[in-house]
């Protein structure tokens, strides 16, 4: 019996251990993917405080397009200069910069008196948000074991998604209750500093990447962070694992633009900046920044068109739920592809109901359940597998530089995309819009099918010998 007495505590207390170390891994998931909530916060925001704060700073069209654009123009430098950042001095330490980043930008444009500042403010709160979309989904796809990498890094899409709803949401409160109150924008921005703080404060309780120590030549404090997240047998292998790719990492240079000479390296990066263009030619924000405009052309009226919007930023959340559940059970390749097929088949759609259904509430009604349609699409399937194999894709010492430079694409493409598509809908019509990304939709397929591997349960010390192997492999 007291045999068996010394087997129940052992196993009880495995259990316990097991128990902690998943809570530790869930509470740094859900303190960083603050940052993807400011993300989406901040991005959704500006929709609903544009028409309150157009008297008060005097706005005439080009101001606004300053206003709005000029967040989405400094993420891409924020995403270029945040994975540089994290390489030299930590994930951890770096996202807690970027909470602070935060803070200022939000506080400026709720504060500013006049477009210079709004401006300036919008491009710093960029900064922020271009450097969170990298390290947030860089620093839990580190932290994470392979077997739930997926499920843990798709969280910040869905923390995006939420934020974005709750901007949507808020605004369309705040507009509808206390709209005649002067400076009511202001009051809509400002509650962008609320997840900041919890950011800031929540990052002090997170350990630091253990990929991101052993890289540095810390092993021990590698191995300790590894041991509070993992089973001690797991921790270990994966540390034997991660120890060795360091010590053959530190040998080499600093990843630059001359290691893509090396074969291997080139195809990891074509593949990551192709999945950051396919992500957005799908014309996502398109739908999410003039959503309202789209069902105000098909028949909507001004009223019923906010309403609407609100309802995609809520299938954008459900979606994505589905999207994580559906990441544990398949693979990130097929995901992709069915995504890019349906989002595909829904602007076709949207682009013959345009041409051929007369305006009025019938064309309204069916053009809403296509974008429903596509969204379900795109934020259930097309962006958690972008942002996780983003995370996934990239060597050690070439993570922070190769997803900088990918999301830099990516939100460059964003701003080509939110700037012309009001200009070629104006120039074309609807109906033909919709039509040119069809075409970019049946590339971006063409692309995802010849080029992008499988990654799924694969560590990242497998994924990068794989990428070696195949290319070593077709030299030969």
């Amino acid at each position: 019996m007291s045999g068996l007495t010394r087997n129940g505590a052992a196993v009880a207390a495995t259990q316990t251990d097991a128990r902690r170390q998943h809570g530790r891994l869930r509470r740094a998931t859900w303190v960083a993917t603050l940052g993807g909530l400011l993300f989406g916060f901040d991005t959704g925001i500006i929709n609903g405080a544009l028409p309150f704060m157009a008297d008060d700073l005097r706005l005439t069209a080009v101001t606004e397009g300053l206003v709005a654009s000029s967040l989405v123009f400094g993420a891409s430098f924020g995403a270029l200069a945040g994975g540089r950042l994290a390489d030299a001095y930590g994930r951890r330490r770096m996202i807690m910069v970027l909470a602070a980043v935060f803070l200022a930008g939000t506080l400026g444009s709720a504060l500013a008196p006049g477009v210079p500042v709004m401006v300036a403010s919008r491009l710093i709160l960029g900064l922020a948000v271009g450097g969170a979309s990298v390290l947030v989904p860089l620093f839990l796809a580190e932290l994470s074991p392979a077997a739930r990498r997926g499920r843990t890094v798709t969280r910040n899409e869905l923390m995006i998604v939420t934020g974005q709803l709750l901007a949507f949401s808020s605004s369309a409160f705040l507009g509808s209750v206390f709209g005649d109150g002067h400076g009511i924008w202001r009051w809509m921005l400002v509650l962008g500093t609320l997840p900041a703080v919890g950011l800031w404060i929540g990052m002090h309780f997170v350990p630091e990447s253990p990929r991101w120590l052993a890289a540095r030549g810390a092993f021990g404090p590698a191995l300790r962070v590894l041991e509070s997240l993992r089973p001690p047998d797991v921790a270990r292998s994966e540390f034997d694992a991660l120890e060795a790719l360091a010590v053959e990492s530190r040998t080499q240079d600093r990843a630059g633009v001359r290691d893509l000479r090396e074969p291997w390296l080139r195809r990891i990066v074509v593949v990551g900046l192709g999945l950051a263009v396919i992500q957005q030619i799908t014309g996502v924000n398109s739908i999410m920044y003039y959503g309202t405009r789209i069902l105000e052309v098909a028949g909507f009226g001004t009223q019923a068109a906010l309403t609407a919007n609100i309802a995609n930023g809520i299938i954008s959340v459900a979606a994505t739920f589905v999207g994580i559940w559906l990441l544990g059970r398949v693979g990130r390749r097929p995901m992709l592809l069915v995504g890019q097929i349906g989002t595909t088949s829904a602007l076709l759609a949207i682009g013959v109901v345009s041409l051929l259904v007369p305006e009025g509430t019938a064309r309204g009604f069916l053009i809403l359940a296509l974008t429903v349609t596509f969204l379900a699409f795109q934020q259930g399937a097309i962006s958690p597998v972008t942002w996780l194999m983003l995370s996934e894709i990239f060597p050690m010492r070439l993570r922070g530089l190769g997803m900088g430079a990918a999301v830099f694409v990516l939100w460059m493409v964003n701003f080509a995309v939110s700037l012309g598509f009001p200009i070629l809908m104006d120039a074309v019509g609807i109906s033909n819009t919709f039509f040119v990304f069809v075409v970019l939709g049946i590339i971006a397929i063409v692309f995802a099918r010849r080029t992008i591997p499988e990654t799924r349960g694969k560590t990242l010390e497998e994924l990068e010998r794989g990428f070696r192997a195949a290319v070593d492999g077709r030299r030969r």
